[in-house]
This record gives C-alpha cells, sequence and structure tokens, in this order.
C-alpha cells in the first residue's frame, strides 16, 4: 500500500483555531481547503471574510493567522498579534 493511501484530504477543521464556525465562514469567502488559505494568508482571507460578516473580530484573524502557522492562536508572537492588530485597526477606520 502507497504512503498516505489511508490519508483523507485536511480539513480546514482540522487547523488549529478552525471551528465549525470559522470554516463555514472561509467556505462562504471562496476558500474551502487548507492549501487555499495558506495561499491567500490570513489577513486578505480575514478581509473576505468581513465583506460577508461585518462582525468579524480580532480573534477570528488571531485564529487564521495562527491556524496557517499551525499553532493555537494564543501562543503568538506578540509582535505577530501587534502588527495583526494595526491591520485589524486600519480596516475598521
Amino acid at each position: 500500500m502507497g504512503m498516505g493511501a489511508l490519508k483523507r484530504q485536511l480539513q480546514l477543521q482540522d487547523l488549529p483555531n478552525i471551528s465549525t464556525v470559522i470554516a463555514r465562514k472561509l467556505r462562504q469567502a471562496g476558500l474551502n481547503t487548507p492549501e487555499q488559505l495558506y495561499a491567500m494568508g490570513s489577513k486578505e482571507a480575514f478581509v473576505r471574510i468581513k465583506l460577508q460578516d461585518p462582525t468579524a473580530c480580532l480573534n477570528m484573524l488571531y485564529a487564521l493567522e495562527g491556524s496557517i502557522r499551525g499553532i493555537r492562536w494564543h501562543l503568538m508572537d506578540a509582535k505577530v498579534k501587534s502588527e495583526l492588530k494595526v491591520f485589524f485597526a486600519k480596516l475598521n477606520q
């Protein structure tokens, strides 16, 4: 049996921080796979979600970035968080 024959495709919900709610919002924004999310990046993905859902919050942006990095967002570097916070503030001006 070849390597990966039994391995199913990684789903959005398999990523850290990605709840079924966030996964649904990502799909509504046109992102269906982790690969698409990795390629787009957290900021662009968040902008797309925010167009669909104006109430999308800073923690969701953190969650997306953490999922791309493969970690819980609480563990992200303070520098990364502050950069995302600046981006979020500009979006909400």
